[in-house]
């Protein structure tokens, strides 16, 4: 189960463990709980191996990134198709004959959108990888849509963003009575698990390759330091549990400068934006370079992020040169010199 704080929380998922332990008493599974708060279908590309394919043969992927690529991330329309197509060729990858459900919860703008008979980015991009790539779809948004339009719903009831227990378990309910209805049918005599087919990806620059750099091919100066924070004597604001003991790379002054050498057409940061985050410049093969404010659009505590520098390189050798600015007025907040990296991330 990979996705945002629906899948960490205590709610659809245990629903649909429990539903797959009482339909197979004879299997021995494992469950995989792989949802991080706030985290986009990006990070989910970069973050599979670790926290999916690393835990051993996948037989099936129940994946959530709508409400976070919509809400969290506001991706556009291709952004959000480049993650979740790097979430699913990915795992096909691993194994095609992996079976994997894609659901899409709802908050108030992805509603509004459906109600008007619109689907909101991340949904579109999503549908097109899922058919794509032959993904069962559990449209759980539409169908509370509907019941609200028809007045037999309501936001509330639900429970919102992060569904209470009536819209977990309507939500398992749905999947549960999906699968139930494919399981039901009868099976031939000889007949076999097979392959998915193979397909060419839909974005060239989708993070079908994507993954986590190690911290070996950062190099830094001085200024910076890789290892555990001392929280909060090193940092400003609050920050969740999940991290207070994870290794960063980490520097606060303007003027701190590191280097990674990668191969691939993307690189990338996922990152905790706090409230004194930094300015940085970052600088491609010595040639283009851009500055990138890494303050988050809405949150003032250490919250994580993936902040794409370059995604549309040649899929080759690189350089990227990426120093700390000085801080200065005119930002969202005030932030500061702060870049604290948990991984730069590479496709």
């Amino acid at each position: 189960f990979i996705g945002g704080s629906i899948t960490e929380m205590n709610g659809y998922r245990p629903m649909v463990c429990a539903m797959l332990e009482k339909r197979f008493p004879l299997t021995d599974f494992t469950f995989t709980q792989a949802g991080i708060s706030s985290t986009c279908s990006d990070t989910g590309a970069f973050r599979l191996a670790r926290d999916v394919l690393s835990k051993g043969p996948l037989d099936m992927l129940f994946v959530e990134f709508a409400v976070n690529d919509d809400q969290d991330g506001q991706k556009s329309l291709q952004n959000a198709l480049r993650g979740m197509e790097g979430v699913i060729a990915q795992a096909r990858k691993h194994n095609p004959k992996v079976d994997i459900v894609m659901t899409f919860f709802a908050n108030e703008n992805i509603l509004d959108h459906l109600g008007k008979n619109k689907n909101p980015p991340s949904i579109a991009a999503h549908s097109q990888v899922a058919e794509h790539y032959g993904v069962s779809v559990n449209h759980l948004a539409q169908e509370l849509s509907d019941l609200i339009n028809a007045g037999k719903m309501d936001w509330k009831k639900y429970g919102g963003v992060h569904p209470n227990q009536y819209g977990n378990t309507m939500c398992a309910s749905m999947i549960a009575n999906s699968l139930l209805d494919i399981w039901s049918k009868p099976i031939a005599k000889n007949g076999q698990s097979k392959a998915h087919p193979q397909v060419s990806p839909l974005d060239p620059f989708s993070y079908v390759s994507g993954r986590f750099l190690d911290f070996d091919q950062i190099e830094i100066d001085q200024s910076w330091k890789k290892g555990i924070p001392d929280w909060p004597k090193e940092n400003k604001g609050k920050v969740r549990s999940r991290f207070l003991g994870a290794p960063f790379i980490y520097a606060n002054q303007a003027g701190a400068k590191l280097k990674v050498k990668f191969n691939g057409t993307a690189i990338g940061a996922y990152m905790l934006s706090g409230p004194d985050t930094a300015i940085i410049r970052c600088t491609i093969d010595g040639k283009e370079s851009k500055e990138i404010d890494t303050l988050h659009r809405h949150s003032g505590f250490n919250y994580p992020m993936t902040v794409m520098f370059f995604n549309e390189l040649s899929n080759s050798g690189h350089v990227l040169e990426l120093e700390i600015l000085k801080n200065r007025k005119g930002r969202m907040r005030e932030g500061g010199e702060a870049l604290r990296v948990l991984h730069f991330t590479g496709n």
